[in-house]
């Protein structure tokens, strides 16, 4: 998208175009007089891209996006899992700090909203859409242990399940 915005803000102004004319499809750009436009000496390379060529594949980012959400919400998991009563009681050790439900609180409060969040916003997509699928389902899971939990701690009586609620 970068080449695109360079090209819509600094060399050409396309808000004077009227594209409705235009088909793009149909069109033989290589049989256009390009030395009127303002465009690098007549390379129009990056103008009208195709899908995931805007000087950027998206899927590409969105997977390095869900890969660096992924290892940042690992780490805070780890002390998630140690902090949190059930696993200690699983595991047979305990390891309480004073404050240890809002520690955890607060470390899940992170994980909820950073490593969710493409959950979060898929969910609200799917529900505009009205085709509620897998984002819907993620995200309903994660809520109800992320409030469900936050609830016990400030005075809902109950057992948290924050470690319960990370992807």
């Amino acid at each position: 998208m970068e080449n695109h915005e360079q090209h819509k803000n600094n060399e050409m102004d396309h808000s004077k175009m009227d594209h409705s004319k235009m088909n793009h499809e149909k069109e033989d750009h290589s049989k256009m007089d390009h030395s009127k436009m303002r465009n690098g000496g007549g390379d129009h390379s990056g103008h009208n891209p195709g899908h995931g060529q805007m000087g950027h594949d998206h899927h590409k980012m969105m997977i390095a996006d869900f890969r660096k959400r992924f290892w940042v919400t690992l780490v805070l998991t780890i002390p998630i899992l140690f902090f949190s009563p059930m696993i200690q009681e699983f595991f047979g050790y305990e390891f309480l700090l004073p404050g240890n439900p809002y520690i955890l609180f607060a470390l899940s409060t992170v994980v909820y909203f950073y490593g969710g969040w493409p959950f979060l916003k898929g969910f609200v997509s799917e529900i505009k859409n009205g085709a509620p699928g897998m984002m819907t389902l993620i995200s309903m899971a994660i809520s109800v242990a992320y409030f469900y939990s936050s609830a016990t701690v400030f005075g809902l009586r109950g057992v948290d399940f924050f470690w319960s609620c990370q992807h």
